[in-house]
């Protein structure tokens, strides 16, 4: 019986038909004939057909009514080719009133289509990948409603479900590319260095729609709305900061807010339910159409809404699972695929389980690289596409020495490194042999090296890897990982546990370096059009007093009598440093007027990150205690390229001579002056370029933990004097990078790299 035009708004018949039909006994292939004739005689289509896609990406026609049935498994289209290949790669509807007059209409004269006009394709989305395309084509020139289109996307996406779910196994769908299987080998951007071989974990993973159609549809829409009430109660807790959401700015709080309440996305998915739709299937079904939607998108912003929107329909995933829905433990060799972190979310890992950390987005800079490099966890950025390309506890090996990952390795790959990774830990083994050796090197030089810090965490590494103290002690993370701005009872007892922690040892303290991408999620942030060189840092101190008086107030506190070092970070000018000094003289006289200890001893200092400082340094010499040379900013500045931009960040190379002449300048001019310096940026545990440090004259580097050991063992094989005399040379050279000159005279000197 010809049922009329198709409405899922009416009766679920169809869809229970189509469900039944993939439940039945019958082969996979008379599965699939009986779907496109129940499809077919309910949109009254003069054909409909169903194109897989197989390993290779090619779609082959898998059933078809209306078409020649001896076209089945005999016609084929090459990825991108025809309109089925146009649906596929758009992962959108593709709707035409004169298909062949579309200049991507492919002719395949075995299948007899040569009357048909009309065409509707839609992709089977799974995981935002289509794995297929439905197609229902009409002699006469029609467009078909939108509607129609909607019902034919609902209709897909049950129908991929049960075609990945139900008939994987069968010899005839065995080939069917239902999820990535082949190895793969993806370029991204090394983070945190290292090597690692596990099993994906997602992070933020969504619960499984286990049932796509529903028997209670008013119940079921019940459940939905409830968990959308919830969901916006979450946000809306969020944004009035009763539940910060660790790691996240205002802006995207704002998003999850707009998307959240917003009208549209609401009445689909309660649509949907009513249509006979579990709410979880149609939370999965907006999520594919969204990724097809704007997965496409060159446009920076709208690709950002889509993450967006992906981590909403995770959240709201989790509410219709109920509360008790817990994030499963991790196996023992985790690798763990985000989107991208921030140094909470990594943090509520366990630590000991997690081998490694791939990201879509990421960059050196960011919370994320900073923690994974402060936990000695590889880590590798900017792999797109990544979470389309894996699935939960596929096997993964993270190659950060050269910035790439293996999904689903071969053999052979597996092999290697494995090789490498027992080979890492045995120089580990030998660099924990040099733990309490002194870093002297073969001519009798003595370099200090101390580590960077900024988490509890790392606190137990100090002993672990022999460091000298802690150069740099990060002190925004506190407020980064926190759910609102820490107090000074909270500030004080970090401090303290952390000059406990380091006994004799000195550690140097950064007051707050925030700003930049560095954004609180209970602070408001105001836009910037180059935050870089906005408002951050030390200029928030000075421009909010109270901020920084309150943590200056807690450092003095947490000194009790004992060494106190404190230093500031980006001063552009020495009026800056005056300012920012004057405080810290104003706290120690407000500690000293009631009777509280002040510090025994009170050095203060400054970051050289800002060029304009190389033309002042007589000037800021003659006031600081100590300076510290920040190569990451100082760099990023000296060459106008974002080291955090992947299209930037290679533009220029450290071991160059303008940024080799620059650092020493600044060695040169504390010299002269008697004025303590170090390195805390990454060239500081990096061992080439630690060499080169070495033998500009630095004689204090301060790294994360990991790097420790093999500049120690640098350090103790290298003759600093001949080191000085090679490189003194290649200050003149007019080459834009002098890094391969720099290695061969660290091999030349038989350094251990």
């Amino acid at each position: 019986m010809v049922l009329g035009p198709l409405s899922l708004r009416g009766p679920r018949s169809l869809l229970r038909q189509i469900r039944e039909a993939m439940a039945s006994n019958a082969p996979a292939q008379a599965r699939l004939d009986m779907v496109v004739r129940i499809i077919a005689r309910s949109m009254v289509a003069e054909v409909c057909s169903i194109y897989l896609r197989r390993a290779d990406g090619d779609a082959e026609l898998f059933a078809t009514e209306g078409l020649s049935a001896a076209a089945v498994h005999v016609t084929t289209l090459k990825r991108g080719e025809g309109l089925v290949g146009e649906v596929m790669k758009l992962g959108r509807p593709v709707n035409l009133s004169d298909a062949p007059s579309h200049p991507a209409f492919a002719y395949r004269p075995e299948t007899g289509e040569d009357p048909y006009h009309a065409f509707l394709g839609v992709p089977l989305l799974r995981g935002g990948r289509a794995i297929g395309v439905l197609v229902v084509q009409n002699r006469t020139e029609r467009s078909y409603t939108d509607d129609e289109v909607e019902d034919l996307q609902i209709i897909a996406m049950v129908l991929a479900e049960m075609v990945a779910g139900e008939g994987v196994g069968e010899s005839a769908l065995k080939g069917v590319d239902i999820a990535p299987h082949k190895p793969e080998r993806i370029k991204g951007v090394r983070l945190a260095e290292g090597l690692a071989y596990g099993v994906v974990v997602l992070h933020e993973r969504p619960v499984a729609a286990s049932k796509l159609l529903s028997d209670d549809a008013e119940a079921e829409e019940v459940r939905l709305t409830a968990a959308i009430k919830t969901l916006q109660e979450q946000i809306d807790s969020m944004m009035d900061g009763q539940h910060g959401l660790v790691g996240a700015s205002f802006d995207v709080l704002e998003t999850y807010r707009m998307f959240a309440h917003d009208r549209g996305w609401n009445r689909s998915l309660v649509e949907a339910v009513r249509d006979g739709m579990t709410a979880e299937a149609a939370v999965e079904r907006t999520r594919s159409e969204h990724r097809a939607r704007l997965g496409q998108a060159r446009d920076p912003y709208l690709r950002e809404r889509l993450h967006d929107l992906e981590d909403l329909n995770d959240r709201l995933l989790r509410h219709l699972a109920g509360d008790g829905a817990e994030e499963p433990a991790l196996p023992d060799n985790a690798i763990l695929v985000a989107r991208n972190l921030g140094p909470a979310e990594l943090l509520e890992y366990d630590r000991t389980k997690l081998r490694g950390i791939l990201l879509e987005e990421g960059s050196t800079a960011s919370h994320a690289a900073i923690v994974a490099r402060a936990l000695d966890i590889p880590c590798i950025g900017r792999l797109d596409h990544l979470r389309d390309q894996v699935s939960e506890g596929d096997p993964v090996v993270v190659d950060a020495e050269n910035a790439e990952a293996f999904l689903r390795p071969r053999l052979d790959v597996i092999t290697a490194i494995k090789a490498r990774i027992e080979v890492r830990q045995q120089r580990k083994a030998e660099f924990q042999k040099l733990r309490d050796t002194p870093a002297i090197s073969k001519d009798g030089v003595r370099v200090t090296l101390l580590m960077n810090a900024g988490l509890d965490v790392d606190l137990q590494l100090l002993s672990e890897v022999g460091a000298e103290g802690i150069g740099l002690f990060r002190t925004e993370f506190q407020f980064m990982v926190a759910e609102e701005l820490p107090r000074f009872n909270a500030q004080a007892d970090l401090y303290r546990r952390v000059l406990d922690a380091a006994g004799d040892l000195p550690v140097t303290f950064r007051t707050l370096d925030l700003g930049g991408d560095k954004i609180l999620p209970y602070m408001e942030a105001e836009r910037e059009d180059n935050p870089a060189l906005g408002w951050r840092a030390v200029r928030m101190g000075l421009d909010r007093p109270a901020l920084l008086r309150l943590q200056l107030r807690a450092l003095i506190a947490a000194s009790r009598g004992r060494s106190l070092r404190i230093m500031f970070p980006l001063i552009s000018n020495v009026d800056e440093f005056r300012a920012a000094r004057s405080y810290v003289d104003q706290e120690v006289a407000w500690a000293e007027r009631r009777g509280r200890p002040a510090p025994s001893r009170l050095d203060v200092g400054a970051m050289i990150e800002a060029p304009a400082l190389l033309f002042h340094l007589d000037a800021l010499l003659r006031l600081v205690d100590f300076v510290s040379v920040g190569t990451n900013d100082l760099m990023q500045y000296l060459f106008a390229a974002d080291r955090g931009n992947p299209r930037t960040a290679d533009r220029y190379d450290p071991l160059s001579p303008p940024a080799l002449r620059a650092l020493k300048q600044i060695q040169i001019a504390c010299a002269s002056n008697g004025t303590p310096v170090s390195v805390c940026g990454e060239m500081a545990g990096r061992t080439l370029e630690a060499f080169a440090l070495m033998a500009l004259g630095y004689e204090r580097l301060s790294m994360p933990p990991a790097g420790i050991g093999p500049v120690k063992r640098m350090v103790l094989s290298c003759d600093r004097e001949a080191a000085a005399r090679g490189l003194q040379s290649l200050l003149e050279r007019s080459a834009g990078s002098v890094r391969n000159e720099v290695e061969t005279l660290a091999r030349k000197l038989y350094v251990s790299l």
